[in-house]
C-alpha cells in the first residue's frame, strides 16, 4: 500500500449550503474537487487518526467512485475503521442511524437528496457527526475555510475495494467492513411501530402504493413493506436505484410523483400512497383522492403519534422550520408541549432533540423525523402514518377532516421559481428587506399588514445565532407569507415563496388550496413582485 500526498490550490466555491456541497456532476469530476472536500473535512474536524466513519450514498452517477476515494483518504489519513454500506449504497436516515448505532465518529453521506441525477445533473456530500446529524453552521465553516485554502491531501494508491462483499477486508491498517444496507434499519422500524397491527390490516385487504422513484428506498421499502409486513408484491413501484433516477426527478411531490398522483386521484385508488425521495429523507403521503401537505402531515402525526410503541409514553416537544406552516403548533399546545420555530434545514433541529426538548420535527419541504435518528426519514413518515391508520380504522381523508375540525384547517402551499439569475434574484430579495419597515399597516389584495421581519434564530440549548433565515410577512387575519432563497439547489436560484391561511370554520375548510390562498397571492405579488421583476408569470413547481 502506498500513499501519496498532492497539493491543492483549494476551490474558492466549496461552501457548503443548507444540507451539505451540491453541485454539478460535472464540477466533482474536476481534478481534486472531491479530495479538496474530504481531507477538508478530516482536518477541520480534528484529523481522522484512529477514529470509525460511515461512509454511503444514495447511488447516483459517481457515487461508486466517490466512496472509494473516501476510504482509500480515510486509511492515509490513519482512520482505524471504515464502515461502508454494500455497494457504497445508504440511504441518509439509515447512515444516521448506523453512526448512532455503532458509535462511530462520524459520516460522510454521498447525495444531492431530491436533485436529479446523472453526469450532466447534480451531486454532493456532507459530513455527518457523531450523533448521527448534519454537520452545525461551525463546523461547516471551519470546512470551508480549509477547503478554499492552497494545501494537501492524503491518499491510499491502489486497485478497488471490494464493496459488494459484505464482511471486513484490510486497507493497510483501517479496516473496511461493509455491511448490508437495509437490516440494521429496518429492525430499528420494527421496534418503533406496530408491526403485527400493520400486518393484519395488510392482511385484511389494505392497499398501498409506495413509489421508490428509482431511488436509494427501493430495497428498504421493499424489505419492510412488503417481506416484513405483508404488502402485495408489486406495492413498491420503480424500486431498483438507478444512477439517473431512471432519467426523473426522484423530488416526492405532487409534480415530480406524477405517476403516483394520477393513480391515487383516479377511480379504483389504493386506500393508501406514498413516495420518498433519492436519499430517502423526504416523503410525500397521499391516500385516495386525497392529498395531505407535509405541514398537515407533521401535525397529524404528532396527534396520533402516542399509539405507536415506540412514543406511547408521549412527546417532549414539536419542533418545525419557519416556513411550515404552524398547524402542528396548535397540536403542541393542545397537548401540553413546546412548540419551536427554526431555520429550514434539518441541523438546527438536532440541538433540540439531542437536549430532549423536542421528540417529532417537520419541515415543509416534505421531511419528517423523530429523535430515532438526527435527519428526517421518509420512510420513517410512511410507517407511522400505517400504524395511525391501523389502529383508528380510519381513512387518510377521514383523519384529515376530524383533524382540521378539532384544530381548524391551514391552507397552505409552496411556490418555486427555479433557475433565477441569481443577481436578479438576490436584489429581489435585497429590496424586500429594504421595504420591510414601512410594510406594517398598508393592505393589499385586501389583506393589511401587522408584521414584516427577516427571521433570525436563537438556539435555545446552546445560545448559537442565525440571522437573515428567511423574509416573514404576516397579515391581520392570520395569513402569513415567507420568501427565502433555497440552499439545495445548483443552477442558478431558486425563490420560494411559501403562502399560509388559517380556517378555523368546518364549514369553509373543503376549498381549493390555491383558491382559498387566492388573497395571499395576490398581495405577494404586490409586495414582492416576483412575476413582474422574473417575467414568470406562474411557479415552476407548486406543492
Amino acid at each position: 500500500m502506498q500513499t501519496a500526498t498532492h497539493q491543492t490550490p483549494g476551490f474558492a466555491d466549496q461552501k457548503p449550503g443548507t444540507s451539505g456541497l451540491r453541485k454539478k456532476t460535472r464540477v466533482f469530476l474536476t481534478p481534486m474537487y472531491l479530495e479538496t472536500f474530504v481531507q477538508a473535512i478530516f482536518d477541520a474536524t480534528g484529523g481522522a487518526a484512529g477514529r470509525t466513519y460511515v461512509v454511503g450514498g444514495d447511488g447516483r452517477y459517481f457515487n461508486d467512485r466517490a466512496v472509494q476515494v473516501i476510504v482509500r483518504m480515510a486509511a492515509a489519513n490513519g482512520a482505524a475503521r471504515v464502515i461502508v454500506g454494500q455497494g457504497g449504497i445508504l440511504s441518509t436516515p439509515a447512515a444516521s442511524h448506523l453512526i448512532r448505532l455503532r458509535r462511530t465518529d462520524g459520516g460522510i453521506i454521498l447525495s444531492a437528496s431530491h436533485n436529479p441525477g446523472g453526469i450532466d445533473e447534480d451531486f454532493g456530500i456532507k459530513f455527518n457527526m457523531p450523533n448521527g446529524g448534519p454537520a452545525p453552521e461551525a463546523v461547516t465553516e471551519a470546512i470551508f475555510a480549509k477547503a478554499k485554502a492552497p494545501g494537501e491531501f492524503r491518499i491510499v494508491e491502489g486497485q478497488d475495494i471490494d464493496l459488494n462483499a459484505i464482511g471486513e477486508s484490510n486497507l493497510g491498517d483501517m479496516v473496511v467492513e461493509v455491511v448490508d444496507p437495509v437490516t440494521d434499519y429496518a429492525t430499528l422500524m420494527e421496534g418503533l411501530f406496530d408491526f403485527p397491527a400493520i400486518r393484519a390490516m395488510f392482511a385484511g385487504g389494505f392497499r398501498m402504493r409506495f413509489d421508490a422513484m428509482h431511488a436509494v428506498t427501493g430495497p428498504y421499502a421493499t424489505e419492510i413493506l412488503e417481506r416484513r409486513l405483508g404488502a402485495a408484491p408489486g406495492t413498491v413501484i420503480n424500486e431498483v436505484p438507478l444512477p439517473d433516477f431512471g432519467g426523473g426527478h426522484p423530488d416526492p411531490n405532487p409534480t415530480w410523483a406524477n405517476v403516483l398522483m394520477d393513480e391515487m386521484m383516479g377511480e379504483g385508488a389504493p386506500d393508501f400512497g406514498a413516495a420518498s425521495d433519492g436519499d430517502g429523507d423526504r416523503n410525500m403521503i397521499v391516500g385516495a383522492g386525497c392529498y395531505v401537505s407535509p405541514s398537515d402531515s407533521l401535525a397529524v402525526l404528532a396527534e396520533h403519534a402516542t399509539v405507536a410503541p415506540g412514543y406511547a409514553g408521549g412527546l417532549k416537544g414539536i419542533a418545525r422550520s419557519m416556513p411550515t406552516s404552524g398547524a402542528a403548533d396548535r397540536v403542541a399546545e393542545a397537548l401540553g408541549i413546546p412548540a419551536f420555530e427554526t431555520p429550514t434545514g434539518w441541523k438546527f433541529f438536532g440541538n433540540l432533540l439531542d437536549a430532549g426538548r423536542a421528540t417529532i420535527c417537520g419541515e415543509e419541504s416534505f421531511g419528517t423525523g423523530s429523535d430515532h435518528v438526527r435527519e428526517k426519514d421518509g420512510l420513517w413518515a410512511v410507517l407511522l402514518w400505517l400504524n395511525i391508520l391501523a389502529a383508528t380504522g380510519k381513512s387518510v381523508s377521514q383523519l384529515l377532516a376530524d383533524h382540521w375540525a378539532r384544530f381548524g384547517r391551514t391552507y397552505y402551499s409552496r411556490h418555486d421559481f427555479e433557475a433565477v439569475d441569481k443577481a436578479l434574484a438576490d436584489t429581489l430579495v435585497a429590496d424586500l428587506r429594504a421595504a420591510l419597515p414601512g410594510l406594517p399597516g398598508q393592505t393589499l389584495a385586501g389583506l393589511t399588514v401587522a408584521s414584516a421581519d427577516d427571521f433570525a434564530y436563537t438556539d435555545p440549548v446552546d445560545g448559537s445565532t442565525s440571522a437573515q433565515q428567511g423574509i416573514r410577512i404576516g397579515f391581520e387575519d392570520g395569513s402569513r407569507l415567507v420568501l427565502r432563497l433555497s440552499g439545495t439547489g445548483t443552477d442558478g436560484a431558486t425563490l420560494r415563496l411559501y403562502l399560509e391561511r388559517y380556517e378555523p370554520d368546518p364549514a369553509k375548510q373543503a376549498d381549493e388550496v390555491q383558491d382559498a390562498l387566492a388573497p395571499v397571492i395576490e398581495a405577494a405579488e404586490a409586495i414582492i413582485g416576483i412575476t413582474a421583476r422574473t417575467g414568470r408569470p406562474t411557479p415552476d413547481v407548486i406543492t
